[in-house]
């Protein structure tokens, strides 16, 4: 169910409507059931991944805190997590349509995948266990308890984000190995799906039980309310990553819903279907033609595919950040902003605390830091800076292109270190061209770096740069045939106004700052530009993909 279609409007209104008339603890119930259904939309059977990593975790999270996990919430949970198993993997429901729309099929074709059935016994054997085995590791010294289940939690997390994620990948670069032991490296592919948005509920769930374990969070009391933060619909496909101090306060106790908080909720869906309909969706085919051409390729066609996939790419991802936190508002619920103008950054740290801030913050907090910072000398401070980069690139895929990207902004990042000092004594920031300059060289910089994220091959990174230095100055379009859509030549010069009116007055919403004849006039163009930007297809969201 994706942000810009007509289904997913449809079911807000009917989550939000049934919402206003309950009480907080039902509202609370109604947001967990439609969140899974959100999710279950997609893939059912994914939705078991979901309830693996909220159990595993709430359960670790208990026994981090206070040493140990009540007798009641075991037996629920451990009866919860087999009945979710049979219900979302070994019951087949694409076959449920099949099965009443042929009276001669049998219920049992529902049941019959034995697979699910293995599955189903692996997880009630590993749950006899843990019970078997809570009384011998509850005893240990706390300390070492602590330290067994946040290793638990950690490497729960990363194995499940790991096999989906980068298992293909892993033996895809060691056929070479496999090989030599005159093996079949097919062999040992298999056929995954990604679970979409594993990437961010994993990272979003880990959090939880190391700030449990560093002190700095207590525990949900109640297993409902830690299993909507984890699978909180607005959020759960692409982010932001909230950290549960902030989210899951707000599930504890009754929102208030007030009128301004609403009228900001509108607009942020309002805004990010703008952003997304009118400009992202509508420069993809250009994009998409000029990273898969076969032909000749000249500097002005990288050129603009970069530029449009830069545009891309913010509008694409920050708009479904502005849909989802239009959404949480709606219910009362303020989620955190990911994104604060990033292509008005001066250097390329700025930009960091600009762009997708919920990973750039948890890549700081629980890899940076850990490794040691800027706390250990000058080359470990590198080291530390390149390796969090590096991971940061991976995290976006199984891919080698992603590593060099990450790579890439490591170096900017170190690069901007070394000369800091220099820039610190030699600084004019009362000039505002100077100022302008910096912008536009930082912005070079990181487009490039979206070259990097976007292209298909490590082939294509090598033509495409040689393109930019050989061919440098050639106007000439070889594979540029496929326009933009008529939404963006309206929408993109509007955004990039409101950008510029946003960015001059400290981030302060446009309609906040412009006289009513003005902002009216913008509103109105941009819902034209909306419409125009509508076609029969909706385009799934970049993100959606890491």
């Amino acid at each position: 169910m994706l942000f810009n279609s007509y289904e997913y409007f449809a079911f807000i209104i009917i989550v939000y409507l049934f919402y206003r008339i309950l009480p907080h603890r039902g509202q609370n119930i109604l947001l967990l059931l439609a969140s899974y259904m959100f999710y279950a939309w997609w893939d059912i059977r994914f939705l078991f991944l979901i309830v693996i990593i909220t159990v595993v975790n709430f359960s670790c999270g208990a026994i981090i805190y206070s040493g140990k996990i009540s007798r009641k919430d075991r037996v629920l949970l451990s009866f919860w997590f087999i009945v979710t198993c049979f219900l979302f993997i070994v019951i087949r429901w694409e076959y449920f349509y099949f099965l009443i729309s042929n009276p001669a099929v049998t219920w049992t074709v529902l049941i019959s995948w034995q697979k699910g059935w293995l599955i189903l016994g692996g997880i009630c054997i590993l749950t006899c266990l843990a019970n078997l085995l809570y009384p011998k590791i509850i005893n240990l010294e706390s300390d070492k308890k602590q330290k067994i289940f946040v290793s638990l939690s950690v490497v729960t997390n990363l194995s499940i984000l790991g096999f989906f994620k980068y298992f293909n990948f892993f033996i895809e670069n060691i056929e070479g190995l496999i090989s030599s032991f005159n093996l079949d490296p097919t062999a040992f592919r298999l056929n995954i799906i990604l679970p979409i948005g594993i990437s961010f509920y994993t990272f979003k769930s880990m959090t939880y039980t190391v700030d449990i374990y560093r002190g700095n969070l207590e525990p949900a009391g109640n297993y409902l309310d830690f299993a909507l933060y984890v699978a909180f619909f607005p959020s759960l496909l692409a982010g932001p990553i909230d950290r549960a101090a902030n989210l899951l306060p707000q599930f504890y106790t009754k929102r208030k819903i007030t009128m301004d908080q609403s009228v900001r909720g509108l607009y942020l869906i309002f805004y990010g279907l703008f952003k997304k309909v009118a400009i992202a969706d509508g420069v993809i085919r250009t994009v998409n033609q000029i990273y898969g051409s076969t032909g000749q390729i000249s500097w002005m066609d990288v050129v603009i595919g970069t530029l449009l996939f830069t545009i891309q790419i913010y509008c694409d991802f920050s708009g479904y950040t502005d849909i989802a936190r239009g959404t949480a508002k709606l219910f009362g619920i303020d989620l955190m902003t990911n994104f604060n103008l990033p292509y008005f950054s001066q250097n390329p740290r700025e930009f960091w605390t600009r762009w997708h801030i919920s990973l750039s913050t948890w890549l700081r907090d629980y890899l940076y830091i850990p490794l040691g910072g800027n706390k250990k000398g000058t080359i470990k401070t590198y080291r530390n800076l390149m390796l969090t980069m590096i991971l940061g690139g991976l995290w976006h895929g199984a891919a080698w292109n992603f590593v060099l990207w990450g790579f890439y902004h490591g170096i900017l990042l170190c690069l901007h270190r070394i000369m800091k000092p220099v820039k610190d004594i030699h600084s004019i920031t009362s000039n505002i061209f100077i100022k302008y300059a910096k912008i536009l060289f930082c912005f070079v910089l990181i487009s490039y770096g979206w070259m990097l994220f976007r292209s298909t091959s490590f082939e294509q990174i090598m033509n495409f740069s040689a393109i930019l230095i050989r061919d440098f100055g050639n106007i000439d379009f070889g594979a540029f045939s496929s326009k933009p859509r008529f939404s963006v030549i309206l929408a993109l010069p509007l955004f990039l106004f409101i950008e510029l009116i946003e960015y001059t007055m400290d981030g302060k919403s446009f309609y906040k700052t412009l006289p009513v004849p003005a902002w009216t006039a913008i509103f109105a163009l941009m819902v034209f530009a909306l419409l125009s930007g509508l076609t029969s297809e909706s385009s799934q969201f970049i993100y959606f993909n890491f």
